[in-house]
């Protein structure tokens, strides 16, 4: 759309792209960008609700520009092809849980629509642009869940895998078309963003048949998960995602905080 499109010459900045940036470590990484003042930043979210929010936030932030951008639709997906994005940031998901024993199918193929499907639509539009500029820079927002499987989870790790192993063979894909395209997948472990606590409030285990009975023993194991483990501040991953945009390199995976990828490594050696 005209109206988000700006001159390629201002202040020779890059151009960067956040979806499903509202809060959390999304925010956190614009927020450090912002001081550096080295890129354009187009800060998208999920709702008009959600843009009035950001909009009051960075009301009198230069180089900013916010605006509603659902990935599930085309007609916002289409805004992004008259902006000349250097780098996209695809950071839009949702978490949803349950048994995959009980869990509805719809909820399963709701959770691949917006973080599988969604997500490289607009990749493959925001590609256009890049491989006619031969330049560009695609980050992968997944997650540690992609690699460990996590009980009543089970939906949302699977979106996660699917989502590191279609940029795995999207940067093999690139490598022959042009390798100046760079491909960078971003693996968190388990933070407190209020992300996680929804997923684990909303397994439904009260209403499960299976699972009602054990309903004590699986919470202890969600607060040694999610509530013992998880890290509060948000910088060591804000700054693997800051390294990723900075670096012009081929490394792919970027992971924190540290001690939690140390355990995903072992894993992936051990794993049965």
């Amino acid at each position: 759309m005209n109206k988000y499109k700006i001159l390629d010459n201002i202040n020779n900045m890059k151009k960067i792209l956040f979806t499903g940036a509202r809060s959390g470590i999304a925010k956190n990484v614009i927020d450090k960008l912002i001081k550096l003042n080295k890129y354009y930043i187009y800060i998208t979210v999920h709702t008009e609700k959600e843009e009035t929010c950001i909009k009051n936030i960075y009301n009198n932030t230069k180089n900013i520009t916010c605006f509603k951008l659902d990935i599930t639709k085309k007609e916002d997906r289409n805004k992004v092809i008259n902006l000349n994005i250097d780098i996209l940031v695809c950071n839009a998901a949702i978490g949803i849980s349950g048994s995959l024993i009980e869990i509805p199918i719809y909820k399963v193929k709701e959770n691949f629509n917006v973080n599988v499907f969604s997500n490289l639509e607009l990749i493959q539009l925001t590609l256009k642009n890049m491989l006619k500029n031969q330049n560009g820079k695609i980050i992968i927002i997944s997650s540690l869940a992609g690699i460990i499987p996590i009980e009543f989870l089970g939906s949302y790790c699977a979106t996660k895998a699917s989502i590191i192993m279609l940029a795995k063979v999207l940067q093999k894909e690139l490598k022959i078309v042009n390798p100046n395209i760079k491909i960078k997948i971003i693996e968190p472990g388990i933070y407190k963003t209020g992300f996680n606590e929804i997923m684990i409030d909303n397994k439904n285990i009260d209403n499960s048949k299976y699972f009602k009975s054990k309903k004590n023993d699986i919470e202890i194991k969600d607060y040694i998960m999610f509530d013992f483990l998880a890290h509060k501040k948000l910088n060591s991953i804000s700054k693997q995602i800051i390294k990723a945009i900075q670096e012009d390199n081929n490394k792919l995976i970027y992971k924190a905080p540290f001690f939690q990828s140390i355990f995903s490594k072992i894993y992936q050696i051990f794993k049965s």
